[in-house]
């Protein structure tokens, strides 16, 4: 943090008159956070915030209010002065009154779109800075050249991790070419249905490699029905149907099992939507150009990876494709943490992303310097 903030020093930018550029705190900034990584997102924002000489307030998800209050018992531990980190547990209600409040400088959010657009428009009304990172769609093209291999065994940890409950997970499939959409529909529907749906926390299952939990809500699991229902009036293909999954002793958890759709065109609502679940659609091009074509033209672009040995079709991807975070033969894309995170198109409804040198000029005020000093006598 002491390099990332250094300021930007002109000397005799006139005859004997040197001009600088300074970087100061603002006060307080506030975090809202969504349910599925209530320790992890807040520490893109936290931990520079504090570093840069500002005070910090996190209002978690009311899904999961007890991970962040560990978290502030431990962050006291460290010494640092009381105040500096703070925890406010509540649900709509909460986070209103922390955007509202003009004391507060700035606000991060992570979540959906359509909150992610009334949160700016809140932040407008009290001129305070904003970083809103929204909802993704993440596309994975897959070559005819690539090694179907580990193509098949990173789709499973891409697609399942978490039971895609996270804003990297990949939930469109493109596969370019006849064959690669074949060979690829077979291998990957036969390995999702090898993948393991059990409770996290039974021991029996602690050292299995692959295994997919719930789902974080009924509400959350109807929706998800719901949208497999629309998949199907729409004329996709239901491949794979994770909907009659069974968990022996959890009758009352919200599992479902990894889902495939195939046959799925652009423009369907299963293809525009953010399922946020573990189901996946399947979508084939004729070329290269067709499948940056369909992410383009998608409303989201959060992250997106192709899976190919051809360096000149990688750099074409890295160099047309609009998406935020991109990878090549990596199936979650995300950086590390000093690099910035966040999208592009809908999924980023703000200026400065999460992490890295870019977020210090969130949570500091640049000020300008020009200083002159005649000789004393």
């Amino acid at each position: 943090m002491p390099v990332l903030q250094q300021g930007d020093k002109l000397i005799d930018a006139a005859q004997g008159i040197d001009a600088e550029t300074i970087r100061e705190p603002l006060g307080v900034f506030g975090m809202i956070p969504p349910y599925n990584f209530p320790a992890m997102v807040p520490f893109w924002f936290l931990p520079y915030a504090i570093a840069a000489g500002n005070t910090y307030v996190v209002k978690p998800s009311e899904q999961v209010p007890c991970t962040f209050q560990r978290i502030t018992e431990l962050l006291e531990q460290t010494g640092l002065p009381p105040g500096v980190v703070n925890v406010v547990n509540g649900d709509k209600a909460a986070a209103m009154a922390l955007i509202e409040n003009r004391q507060v400088a700035g606000i991060s959010f992570v979540g959906s779109t359509k909150v992610a657009r009334l949160v700016v428009e809140a932040c407008a009304r009290t001129g305070k800075r904003v970083q809103a990172l929204g909802s993704a769609k993440n596309h994975l093209v897959v070559m005819p050249d690539a090694n179907m291999d580990e193509v098949i065994r990173n789709l499973l940890t891409s697609c399942y991790g978490c039971a895609g409950q996270r804003c990297m997970a990949a939930s469109a499939i493109v596969a370019v070419g006849d064959k690669t959409h074949q060979t690829l529909c077979s291998r990957f529907i036969e390995a999702s249905r090898g993948v393991l749906v059990a409770d996290p926390l039974d021991p029996a299952h602690e050292k299995n490699p692959m295994l997919m939990g719930p789902v974080i809500s009924k509400k959350a699991l109807e929706t998800i029905h719901r949208m497999i229902e629309v998949g199907i009036k729409e004329g996709a293909t239901l491949a794979l149907d994770g909907r009659a999954v069974k968990v022996q002793g959890r009758g009352k958890g919200h599992f479902i099992g990894p889902t495939v759709f195939t046959n799925v065109k652009p423009g369907m609502e299963i293809h525009r939507t953010e399922l946020f679940s573990p189901v996946v659609v399947v979508l084939k091009t004729a070329s290269l150009d067709e499948a940056i074509g369909i992410i383009n033209s998608h409303e989201y672009g959060n992250g997106a990876s192709i899976y190919t040995q051809d360096g000149y079709a990688a750099r074409k991807f890295k160099v047309e494709t609009r998406a935020g975070m991109l990878g090549v033969n990596i199936g979650i894309p995300a950086p590390v943490a000093y690099l910035p995170f966040g999208g592009m198109k809908a999924s980023f409804l703000s200026d400065i992303k999460g992490q890295g040198r870019e977020v210090v000029r969130f949570f500091t005020a640049s000020k300008v310097v020009t200083e002159r000093y005649w000789p004393g006598k």
